[in-house]
This record gives structure tokens, sequence and C-alpha cells, in this order.
């Protein structure tokens, strides 16, 4: 049967794309005119160039497929229009899931996010934590926290919507880079003077992958699963990227406040400028809470395993490291300290 794919240039897409394929699936995916296939160039797919915030063009997507993965998102902590990050996460979402309930699709695996349920709780939030829009930070978790009700809205329908909650995916082929990878790449090019206290969950991207395909195996519909590894610090993935590297993690901890008024200034240097701010005020509101998760059910009920973190981190940075991300003096520094 023709599977859906969409997000299948991005990170994690790209990585989704590839298992699929390699399970012999026919996989169709949707590409906007201005996007690269470089993640996927070598797979064998079938090509359908359109936009999700254009519902004819998602219907002629949809024809004949019988299972759709929703991976695509704006993963943006930043934009020029806000508007196009709901535009896309919200009613390309509500397109698709439109668009399929039409089409008799079988199954729909929708990617959502921690960042809907990860809100300050007495205990660690899970799949059964209940979140309210008012709690969501800024525009992207926002926009995804809308988009996965409308998820549920068309399971409680009659289509079959499966979600999954990916929480932060690290590792090779994130060649944008997504706002975590330019964490990493900061580190990696001696751009990050210091470090806030914050926390968050990490898995490394083949195996968050590897959870999607297994929440379509054995995912119950209108449920949905965390796929997630562990809960780290920032200080702890830096000590993490410092034994990797050899190079030195950066020892200044920045006062949230401190850190706050600099993204302010950043991003009026942005508007000005029309350039991405490198500190986005979002990032930092949403750093003052730690995201750990309890990821336990889909180990219990769909089988997932995460590997560890540190060799996710490690393959994401040989693979920056491969293919020109990181500055020739700094590799240099980096190969030394290995040496050492």
């Amino acid at each position: 049967m023709t599977t859906l794919l969409t997000g299948a240039c991005g990170f994690l897409g790209s990585h989704v794309a590839r298992q699929l394929v390699a399970r012999g699936e026919d996989v169709r995916v949707v590409m906007r005119p201005s996007s690269t296939n470089r993640a996927i160039a070598d797979l064998s797919l079938e090509y359908v160039t359109g936009d999700l915030r254009d519902p004819a063009g998602v219907a002629r997507a949809m024809r004949g497929a019988k299972r759709v993965f929703h991976v695509a998102a704006d993963y943006r902590l930043w934009a020029k229009r806000n508007e196009e990050i709901y535009d896309s996460n919200v009613g390309g979402t509500k397109n698709l899931l439109d668009a399929a309930m039409r089409a008799g699709v079988e199954q729909f695996i929708y990617t959502s996010t921690v960042a809907t349920i990860a809100v300050d709780r007495s205990q660690r939030p899970n799949e059964f934590t209940d979140s309210r829009l008012e709690e969501m930070i800024g525009h992207y978790k926002r926009s995804k926290w809308m988009a996965e009700q409308e998820a549920f809205k068309a399971a409680k329908a009659g289509l079959p919507v499966i979600v999954v909650m990916p929480t932060t995916p690290v590792g090779p082929w994130d060649w944008k880079p997504t706002p975590t990878g330019k964490i990493i790449l900061d580190f990696l090019n001696g751009k990050m003077p210091g470090y806030v206290e914050t926390g968050l969950n990490f898995v490394g991207v083949e195996e968050c992958a590897a959870g999607h395909l297994l929440a379509a195996e054995k995912g119950k519909v209108g449920e949905r699963y965390l796929l997630g590894g562990e809960n780290l610090t920032l200080k702890q993935l830096l000590d993490t990227l410092s034994r990797i590297t050899g190079l030195p993690r950066p020892r200044l901890k920045i006062p949230h406040g401190l850190a706050l008024g600099v993204a302010y200034a950043n991003t009026v240097f942005s508007r000005l400028t029309g350039r991405e701010p490198s500190i986005p005020v979002e990032g930092v509101k949403i750093a003052r809470h730690m995201m750990f998760v309890d990821c336990s059910r889909a180990q219990r009920e769909l089988g997932f395993k995460a590997g560890p973190v540190a060799a996710a981190l490690e393959r994401a940075v040989r693979w920056y490291e491969a293919n020109g991300y990181i500055a020739e003096s700094r590799a240099r520094k980096m190969a030394r300290g290995r040496a050492a």
C-alpha cells in the first residue's frame, strides 16, 4: 500500500522515510517547490510537489494513500510573520486530516511534540497530563497544541489517528539545523559563552523514527505516545559534548533574567536587519522550565527502546564534522582534544 509522508526533507522525517523504504514500503512524499531533498536523494520515493496549506494540493497528494505519517512541522522559535507557523502547523494539519477522512485512509500517524505536555506539574508529565493553551509558551508550542487538538477531534470523528510525541531528537542529518542542532553547533564552533539552567528530554533521531513505525504497528487509535530517552540538564548535555569532542564546555552560568534581556535586544536588532535572532526570546522563556518527562508508556506498550543519548550526540558531531558545519580551527582543536 502507498504511504504518504510529510516532512520527509526535514530532520526527523528523513529518518522516518529511510526506515519505511528499508522495510519495503511504497512511500510518497510531499515537497514544497522551494524544498531540497538532500537528506533523501538516495531513496526510491514517489515525489509530489505541493504545499500542506493548499487543500486542493493535499487532496491530490492523498489519492490512493492508505496510510499517512504526518511528520512535517514549522519548527521555529522566531518568524518574521508568526501567522506562517500557525498556517503550516494548524492549517496544514487540518487540511491533511480532512483529506485523509475523505479518502478513507486506514491509518494516520500524527507527529506532535513533547512541548504540548511539558508543563509545570508536581510529577513529571506524561501522555495523560492535561495542559491548556495558555500554558504554551510561544507560537510554535501554541500551534502544535492546537494541531494536536485537531488530530484528536478527527480521531473522535472516526479517522484512525495515533499521535506520537517526540521529545528532543539529536543525531545526524539535522542539516538546517533545528533549534536543538543550533545549540550543538554553537558549542562546536565556540559561540556559546555561557548556559542557563534548564533541562530537556533527549532521544536519538533514529530511535525516534523507529518509534513512529512501532506506533503504527502497536499503537491504539486516539492515543498518544511519548518517544523519548534521557532527561538531561543543559549543563549535562554540554558536559557530554565536551567529553565527545575534547572541547571545553562553557563555565559561565547565565541568570535567566540576563539571558532574557539579551534575547530582547537581539530580537530588536534582528527586526532591523531581517535576520533570525541568535537568541530567540521564546527559547529563553521556554528554558525557564525543566522539560523533564516520563516516557515509560511507549516502552511498555510499543516496545520502544532509546539508545544512549551520548552515542546519538556523537553521531551528530561526526555528521556535522564530515559535512563542513564546524570551523576549520575548531575541527583542529577537536582533533587535538580527542588525541589528548
